[in-house]
């Protein structure tokens, strides 16, 4: 019987010295991906200018990376916050950790080369070789075009300095350790041509992160036979809970009764000059959709995401979409 025993102590040890070795390679050797590129190119003005309509109207880079007004319909980024960062992501919005939007605004990035930069962007591995949760959605950005990354690069860097020390983000155990795995280089593409309406409209939802928010998670992942069905619910800070929409092209509880035009005045309602914002009181109808930031989309742009979206699987899933604070 002792021998037993000390079988099975061995064993014990043996798993643990594996787990350790497991645990200690995860956290030290990944993540692992290419070293950042030697990257040069010039911020003309045309650059920074289509790096402007991509950050606010389509990655909406400027949604997380500003303040954001929860009073206001749409949360939209308060006046002079623009890039400064310090939005918290937390347990008490459902997720594994806390985390903290960077300062993208020259004073955030200053030491960042653009090829440290464009690696940051396009695989969430920063200039120290950390890995970023991915609630930054590089696993998007890193499937589009370099040219399109250059921009919001050039653009980024031709914004006001605001001056704000943001905390470090910090994951929950074990995301502190499954986040390493997650970095893996990036999958670029080339920027398809307009008149290819399906293909570029895949594009455009891919920069723009439609899938991420419309997708019901399961443990953090996206349950991809659910892709565009919305019911993803999402904590607002006074603890109501706003869920997506179905975007699929479902007849009753998604967009197959809209036309073309009807979903690109959705959108352009809140581009409208005497659009105002409406305040909202704790636990009213508010959401996290930044409409009045993706309102600034071309309406070609927004054609072809319908276009795309409408050629996708009608899933039925009719959705609750809130529930107030209680």
């Amino acid at each position: 019987m002792k021998k037993v025993f000390r079988i099975l102590g061995y064993l014990v040890v043996l798993i643990i010295v594996i787990v350790a070795g497991l645990l200690t390679y995860v956290k030290l050797a990944l993540p692992k991906v290419d070293a950042p590129e030697n990257i040069t190119f010039d911020y003309t003005a045309e650059r920074i200018a289509h790096g402007d309509y991509l950050a606010n109207h389509v990655t909406a880079c400027m949604d997380c990376h500003s303040t954001r007004d929860y009073s206001k319909f749409s949360a939209p980024p308060i006046n002079g916050t623009l890039g400064k960062g310090g939005e918290k992501f937390d347990q008490s919005a459902g997720l594994p950790g806390a985390f903290h939007a960077r300062n993208i605004t020259p004073a955030g990035i200053k030491r960042y080369t653009d090829g440290e930069l464009f690696r940051l962007i396009t695989t969430g591995v920063t200039k120290e070789g950390r890995a970023m949760f991915p609630l930054m959605p590089y696993t998007y950005y890193g499937k589009m075009d370099r040219e399109d990354i250059y921009d919001i690069i050039a653009y980024i860097r031709s914004i006001p300095v605001i001056e704000n020390e943001v905390l470090e983000s910090i994951p929950d155990f074990p995301i502190n350790f499954i986040i390493n795995t997650i970095p893996k280089n990036a999958e670029l593409t080339t920027r398809p041509e307009k008149s290819d309406m399906l293909a570029y409209g895949a594009y455009m939802t891919n920069a723009s992160g439609c899938i991420e928010c419309h997708t019901q998670v399961d443990k953090g992942q996206i349950i991809m036979e659910k892709s565009f069905a919305g019911g993803r619910e999402f904590i607002l800070p006074d603890g109501s809970i706003v869920r997506s929409s179905n975007i699929t092209p479902d007849l009753e509880t998604g967009i197959g009764k809209w036309s073309e035009q009807n979903f690109v005045q959705r959108f352009k309602l809140y581009s409208d000059s005497a659009y105002v914002n409406v305040d909202v009181a704790a636990g009213e109808f508010n959401t996290i959709m930044p409409w009045t930031m993706y309102a600034g989309m071309d309406e070609d742009d927004l054609k072809s995401i319908y276009a795309y979206l409408k050629s996708k699987p009608a899933l039925p899933n009719p959705v609750d979409k809130f529930t107030g604070a209680k």
